[in-house]
């Protein structure tokens, strides 16, 4: 049996114990079903856990703990460098190749599948110092600040971006003045500037679901798939309601989309 070890905010590991590793990431490769990250566990405590300090970047206010699972030897995983094509291997030919590295940092073991309560060996708390942030050696470089990097409510987030605004991702423009494009759109609306007006309310924590909501029906898949994007975030009332009814979708695009952002019910 291969040894593994699972990152994941500490408030779900009553769950965890109760039922196991719900299978709710999507893996490098996209022909595979959902799975979940993990990592073999090493003989350095360090690299075994050095995902926790990125990881903890999005986690929750108690920080994460780790679980331990036991798979197979022969059970079918994707192991690669983050961003990088992964390759598919049994568990044991994963830990073999990731214990054989000089430097294993940055590297996943990806499981298309959830993990039963029956396969977690243990839980425990851990050290939340541990590992790097962003990517392996990235002290001392200037950090990115567009969308796609930053964390929202990070500590000296907003000073940061203030200090190196991104070319691309800059400050979004006023609520009112989105929904104005939005009406300037036409009806149904042209499908490229929607877009580009829904990109713009996806960088926000709330904005006005009862405004948005008609886009639900637009005819382009396009716009419906990037409603999801901007509201997927948002505490605003309605708008849970609204990734639902988007996740009964004809378009699989947008179900697939709507169905991985609502929020269970």
């Amino acid at each position: 049996m291969a040894m593994f070890v699972h990152l994941t905010p500490s408030a779900n590991a009553a769950r965890v114990r109760r039922s196991g590793i719900r299978a709710v990431s999507h893996g490098r490769d996209a022909s595979l079903p959902r799975g979940l990250y993990c990592f073999p566990v090493l003989p350095s405590y360090t690299l075994t856990h050095q995902w926790l300090r990125e990881l903890a970047r999005r986690g929750g206010p108690r920080g994460l703990v780790a679980v331990h699972i036991r798979l197979p030897d022969d059970e079918p995983v994707t192991v690669g460098r983050y961003h990088r094509e992964p390759t598919t291997v049994t568990a044991a030919e994963a830990v073999r190749r990731l214990a054989a590295l000089p430097d294993p940092r940055g590297w996943e073991v990806f499981v298309p599948r959830p993990v039963t309560r029956r396969e977690v060996h243990r839980i425990r708390a851990v050290s939340q110092v541990t590992g790097w942030r962003y990517f392996p050696d990235s002290n001392g470089r200037t950090p990115c600040t567009c969308f796609g990097c930053r964390v929202r409510g990070e500590y000296g987030s907003q000073r940061l971006r203030q200090r190196r605004p991104h070319f691309l991702d800059g400050p979004p423009p006023a609520s009112a003045v989105l929904v104005r494009r939005i009406a300037a759109a036409g009806s149904p609306g042209d499908p490229e500037q929607l877009v580009q007006a829904l990109h713009w309310f996806g960088m926000r924590r709330r904005g006005p679901v009862d405004q948005l909501a008609h886009l639900a029906d637009h005819p382009d898949p396009r716009v419906r798939r990037a409603l999801v994007w901007a509201i997927e975030n948002w505490s605003s009332p309605g708008a849970t309601e609204l990734l639902h009814r988007l996740a009964q979708d004809p378009d699989a695009t947008v179900r697939e989309a709507a169905e991985s952002s609502a929020p269970e019910a």
